[in-house]
């Protein structure tokens, strides 16, 4: 694939990247996401807030059938719960890195799903990753398989993570 070159301008500023992988292909072995990104605005997830923009780099078929919301609300989360906490907790937490994603994990996923590749920042997020994969043993130790009314809290925010959650 030959590499190309992503500009824009968002809400958030101006964004510049490389796609150097075909999109949906060639994950890092420890990256076994169960669902896409657009699986994920489907079922619905942040409150429906965390695209309501439609950022131009990413495709728009991801948004045709997308659960969206210019404010946060319960009623575009899968579960109907909330979740996830406000942006700016992140940004103090130093769980978002601006200069890459300024919206943090999803963002991140977006982008690496449509082909982008920055080695350390991409082993970051992917142990992140990796590291909600705790919930589903506490989901598994606490509910029946296909309860989908135990833990919904929990079951909310592995869907944000692009675990099937549903499944378990």
């Amino acid at each position: 694939m030959q590499a190309i070159r992503i500009n824009g301008k968002d809400k958030f500023g101006e964004f510049s990247y490389v796609l150097s992988k075909p999109t949906g292909k060639n994950f890092d072995t420890e990256f076994v996401p169960q669902l896409t990104p657009q699986q994920m605005l489907k079922l619905g997830v942040f409150g429906g807030e965390y695209f309501a923009d439609m950022p131009s780099d990413l495709p728009a078929k991801w948004f045709a059938k997308a659960k969206l919301s210019k404010e946060y609300d319960v009623k575009f989360n899968y579960f109907e719960v909330k979740a996830s906490q406000p942006l700016q907790v992140w940004i103090d937490k130093g769980w978002i890195r601006a200069e890459y994603d300024p919206r943090g994990w999803f963002q991140w996923y977006c982008r690496y799903y449509l082909g982008r590749r920055i080695t350390e920042y991409d082993a970051w997020q992917i142990q992140r990753f990796k590291n909600m994969h705790r919930h589903i043993s506490q989901l598994q130790n606490a509910c029946s398989v296909g309860d989908l009314n135990c833990r919904p809290r929990q079951r909310q925010a592995l869907l944000h993570w692009a675990y099937d959650s549903r499944k378990l």
